[in-house]
């Protein structure tokens, strides 16, 4: 967990208050996690991302816990200064007894500060028993990747009255839950600032528009790595800084863009 040279929980609460924009990056490995650093991310998320980026799955359910807590370690090794949370996996939070564990395991066996749940209604149960053990809890609304079956692909969330109404309160039970941070993920750009508006804890979007208290984005979509289609939400700093710029002057400039509010441009949300 935390050393006294890393970003903490409460520090990042505090951007929000301030009203400082917070730049947030997926990272799997230690070499990535170097550039991330030196380019000055806040915070660094070993997503469950990894299944598709880095295994090759068509999606993240695939993913398990040994899995997070490999790559949560690789990440750890490397990371200074940058809040490092996790996601836990696909059935890794089933019950609270197995939510328990696993997040003990993430914090202690993979070197995390902050573990991220999807979902409201049927994990608050969980994230209570997780925030009364001492572990950072950061939330997950809109798309769910996890859920991706049941709601019938990748689809934007909460364009109707009822689901937006229904995810701000989504939003405010996972706060009163003790969640200290969230992800808006695929929402209209309207909600996401409502959402924002709605809680005091830090909203971090992903396509939910530039009202959000900060962004993320799946690394290798920064870097142009990702084969096929980018997501609307992401854009490719490395390609736009031209010849003879590398990783971290491509992170560098997502930083700088997500802190001065040009990223994300209209483009990138949804209506």
């Amino acid at each position: 967990m935390n050393n006294p040279q890393t970003l903490s929980v409460e520090a990042v609460v505090e951007m929000k208050q301030n009203g400082e924009k917070i730049a947030v990056l997926t990272a799997y490995d230690a070499s990535m996690t170097r550039h991330l650093e030196a380019a000055g991310v806040d915070v660094i998320l070993v997503g469950d991302s990894l299944g598709m980026v880095v295994q090759g799955h068509d999606s993240t359910l695939p993913v398990t816990i040994d899995d997070m807590i490999y790559h949560c370690r690789l990440v750890a090794r490397a990371r200074e200064h940058a809040l490092l949370a996790v996601d836990m996996p696909y059935h890794s939070y089933s019950t609270v007894e197995t939510a328990l564990a696993n997040a003990r395991r993430l914090i202690t066996e993979g070197g995390a500060d902050m573990v991220k749940l999807e979902g409201a209604d049927t994990v608050l149960e969980a994230i209570r028993a997780i925030v009364a053990e001492g572990i950072p809890v950061c939330g997950h609304l809109g798309l769910l990747p996890q859920s991706i079956e049941e709601l019938g692909g990748y689809k934007v969330q909460g364009r109707e009255q009822a689901a937006a109404d229904k995810m701000v309160a989504d939003a405010q039970a996972l706060q009163a839950a003790g969640a200290r941070m969230m992800v808006l993920e695929c929402i209209p750009s309207t909600l996401g600032r409502r959402i924002s508006e709605a809680v005091t804890i830090p909203t971090i979007g992903i396509g939910a528009g530039p009202d959000c208290d900060g962004q993320v984005l799946v690394l290798y979509d920064l870097l142009g790595l990702t084969p096929g289609k980018r997501p609307k939400f992401s854009k490719d700093f490395l390609t736009e800084m031209g010849k003879g710029k590398g990783i971290t002057e491509a992170v560098r400039a997502y930083v700088e863009a997500v802190k001065n509010g040009t990223f994300p441009a209209p483009e990138h949300g949804f209506q």
